[in-house]
């Protein structure tokens, strides 16, 4: 009898063929390199906005302290998109 968890990972399967497919080495190198370099601009961004952020609580403005925890949290999730979007060309071949 197949668990729930088999269940879903056959339909998944099913659902996307492609998924399965081994990755070369030559696209694991690529992707680890991917994973770098993105690290690496998350970090540059957290460091400056939290720079600014330290700015915004010293002059106690609430408003500009909002508006850079938004900027914050929008820009790492931009820069999470462009990652895995650019793993997603990679994975495919391209």
């Amino acid at each position: 009898m197949k668990s729930a968890y088999e269940l879903a990972m056959e339909r998944l399967s099913k659902s996307d063929p492609g998924s399965g497919r081994a990755v070369t080495p030559e696209q694991r190198a690529r992707l680890a390199e991917i994973d770098r370099v993105y690290q690496g601009r998350i970090a540059e961004r957290e460091i400056f906005l939290k720079q600014q952020l330290e700015k915004a609580l010293s002059g106690q403005d609430a408003d500009e302290v909002e508006k850079v925890r938004r900027q914050i949290s929008s820009e790492k999730a931009r820069l999470q998109e462009e990652r895995e979007a650019e793993k997603d060309r990679v994975r495919a071949g391209a």
